[in-house]
């Protein structure tokens, strides 16, 4: 998982957002702060905060691990012949399940795949001692999604800069909440951020 460089306000709100983009608490990551912001006075000379943070890499390397097993081994119960392949350069850590006929790890509208990747989690949680970000797919099929929602991130971000006002997306999970995030993390004329509760938690795109 390669490191992320995240900007705002102050360095404290910069944690607290790689803490929903990494999904996992600071005491998992690394952290380096590139500067550590100012208010200015009366709005003026106001400098914001920039951070980069990184898993740390015991974390991954046993992430990876215990995943797998644990994948390899679901697959077998449920008598599925199909091989893991880890991408360790994605956000989160992506293990992506390749094979012929995995239509049922898919599910309608992808819900079993959803309810696969909650599963592992609650078992790599449990065996790390702690809630580890990590992203399931079969066959390509949420990769496209992801690519659909860069696409879209990327097209409102437009919208945004243009009409210069916030632009709020329909309610998502988490991980598609994170896909948001990330690809406009360094976009240059806008900012991202959620708001709402469970269900409705949605994210904001606004010009900078």
């Amino acid at each position: 998982m390669d490191e992320l460089e995240i900007t705002a306000n102050t360095v404290e709100e910069a944690l607290e957002e790689a803490e929903e983009r990494l999904g996992m608490k600071r005491d998992r990551f690394e952290v380096e702060v590139i500067k550590e912001g100012k208010s200015g006075i009366l709005g003026i000379g106001g400098e914001e905060a920039v951070i980069k943070v990184r898993p740390l890499p015991s974390v991954e390397e046993d992430l990876v691990k215990i995943a797998r097993e644990v994948l390899d081994n679901l697959l077998n119960l449920l008598g599925v012949t199909a091989e893991v392949e880890v991408l360790s350069d994605q956000i989160p850590t992506t293990f992506n399940i390749k094979g012929d006929d995995l239509g049922i790890l898919i599910g309608r509208h992808g819900q079993t795949i959803v309810s696969l990747e909650y599963i592992v989690k609650l078992i790599v949680a449990a065996r790390l001692k702690g809630w580890q970000p990590l992203f399931i797919d079969i066959g390509g099929y949420r990769e496209r999604r992801r690519s659909s929602l860069q696409q879209l991130a990327l097209h409102l971000a437009e919208q945004v800069k243009l009409e210069h006002r916030d632009i709020t997306l329909e309610p998502m999970s988490a991980s598609e909440r994170r896909i948001i995030h990330l690809t406009l993390a360094d976009h240059p004329e806008v900012v991202t951020h959620s708001i709402g509760v469970g269900e409705d938690r949605k994210v904001v795109i606004s010009p900078k």
